[in-house]
């Protein structure tokens, strides 16, 4: 518990941080495998001349995902964890400094591949973006409570395989508002493109909330 609470004084710092400069900062989490990076880089191409995005990337190992998100034409800091499966706040304040994001801009965090413990630490970010692939199974959500009570949206993303798995959206939805029934739900396919219209839309009426 004393862990929690100096993570938590330190995610109200970072997050005093980020409304001074009307920043909107976004925490991506997910199971590994979910297209996290793959759906941010095509947010990053098809919103590039409508938001500046820059990334904090969590990872265990590696900086793989970090040299994606800077292929895709956005500024991007690796932070390893080590055996760590989560990002702290502390974390996020060291590799903020590093990557000085711009006033008026987005920052997309994207955390280490695990549905439990990045729900108990906050990082002082405007909200949760929980990403859950149809590859994984439409009962997540309760397996998961913790994960997508604190989400603000879940973002239902390989949509394009629905046909070949043994998932339905409908019952997924259901199961995330049993658990959150203030949660936005989005069904999405990073590889094809279908539905990231209501994302972007989303992004769009999250960003006016702080200013931009």
């Amino acid at each position: 518990m004393q862990i929690l609470a100096k993570n938590d004084a330190l995610a109200a710092s970072n997050r005093g941080w980020f409304a001074g400069r009307e920043i909107l900062a976004l925490n991506l989490v997910s199971s590994p495998g979910s297209g996290k990076t793959t759906l941010l880089e095509r947010t990053i191409r098809d919103l590039k001349d409508q938001m500046l995005i820059s990334v904090i990337e969590g990872d265990q190992a590696t900086a793989n995902d970090g040299e994606r998100i800077r292929a895709a034409g956005a500024a991007a800091i690796q932070v390893n964890t080590g055996a760590g499966c989560h990002l702290e706040a502390d974390m996020l304040a060291k590799g903020l400094a590093e990557l000085k994001p711009a006033f008026g801009s987005v920052v997309m965090i994207e955390n280490v591949g695990n549905l439990v413990c990045p729900a108990m630490f906050d990082l002082g970010e405007h909200a949760k973006v929980v990403i859950l692939s149809v590859t994984e199974g439409d009962d997540k959500p309760l397996k998961y409570p913790h994960m997508f009570r604190a989400a603000k949206v879940m973002i239902i993303n390989k949509i394009d395989l629905l046909a070949h798995v043994d998932f339905d959206v409908d019952t997924a939805i259901a199961n995330a508002r049993r658990i959150n029934p203030e949660i936005a739900t989005l069904s999405v396919s990073a590889k094809t493109g279908e539905g990231l219209g209501g994302w972007y839309e989303w992004l769009h009426n999250e960003a006016a909330q702080v200013g931009l």
